[in-house]
């Protein structure tokens, strides 16, 4: 028997990334009070171009739920560094849940945990029974690569994707995939705001990991390591470790939902005609182009 294919949509990169491929041109779309859609038109064409393309049985949309996550609390200055979303897009938020739910998609966010955590949460809860795709732009979730899950990254386009498997993997990293946030705990990450080990780049931190397998294995290490790379872990062991937990998604999120509520089925065409009427207009346009 096949198993059943879950398509995990990371909804805010989606937002995000549509909203600012359409800014950059001043193209808002708006609707007809003269509220901007483009990011929301753009999130469900993509994703509804997604199901096109990968055939899913299943599909899940997951949410990060305001600023504040349990990483704040660790750290203060976790994505201190971010710029607030532009206005145009503060509508847009809401906006895209609602069409989500329209159509017909479930929705997930739970205040303070990251889409990523329900996202590994999903896998971690059901990647014995489905296969699972996960679309997002976001690196940090190769952490999450197993036998039953792809990470389908976006390109170019609402086509073009950069798939991960977990052999895939493997074979340009050297490592498993778990390990990944430990490689990210040496390295650090400027977009969320925290600094790892500084000094330690990429390629060191990689190699690290390779060589040693843990952060334990390269402290147990430290008297075998370069004068350079010692003293400077030696100095930041806390932050190696406060990065590590920063770094690492939570997969123990408690999803409150049974499989067979996330199943698609066939869209009826008043659906679009609706969607046509609340001024999304691109969408339905969109949509009746793919499912005639």
């Amino acid at each position: 028997m096949t198993k059943p294919h879950l398509l995990i949509i990371d909804g805010m990169a989606l937002l995000f990334r549509s909203f600012f491929a359409s800014a950059a041109m001043n193209q808002f779309i708006r609707l007809d009070d003269g509220t901007p859609s483009n990011g929301v038109q753009g999130f469900v064409r993509h994703v509804l171009t997604a199901q096109n393309i990968m055939k899913p049985t299943h599909l899940a949309v997951c949410w990060d739920m305001g600023a504040h996550t349990f990483r704040n609390d660790l750290y203060e200055g976790y994505k201190a560094n971010r710029p607030a979303p532009p206005e145009e897009m503060l509508p847009q938020f809401d906006m895209a849940k609602e069409v989500s739910a329209m159509i017909g998609w479930q929705n997930f966010g739970t205040h303070g945990l990251e889409a990523d955590d329900l996202i590994g949460s999903m896998i971690e809860k059901w990647k014995d029974e489905a296969q699972i795709t996960v679309i997002s732009g976001d690196k940090d979730l190769l952490q999450l690569l197993n036998p039953s899950t792809t990470i389908a990254f976006t390109k170019k386009g609402y086509t073009e994707y950069d798939v991960y498997t977990e052999s895939r993997f493997v074979e340009e990293y050297g490592i498993l995939p778990k390990q990944f946030a430990e490689v990210k705990a040496f390295m650090g990450d400027s977009s969320d705001g925290y600094p790892g080990v500084k000094g330690i780049g990429p390629k060191t931190a990689l190699q690290l990991i390779q060589n040693h397998g843990s952060i334990d294995g390269v402290l147990a290490a430290l008297p075998i390591l370069k004068p350079g790379q010692r003293i400077k872990i030696s100095e930041n062991e806390q932050m190696l470790r406060l990065s590590h937990q920063l770094a690492a998604i939570d997969c123990s999120a408690s999803i409150e939902c049974d499989f067979e509520a996330l199943r698609l089925t066939d869209y009826k065409p008043d659906l679009f005609e609706l969607i046509d009427q609340r001024g999304y207009r691109l969408i339905a346009k969109h949509a009746r182009a793919i499912y005639r």
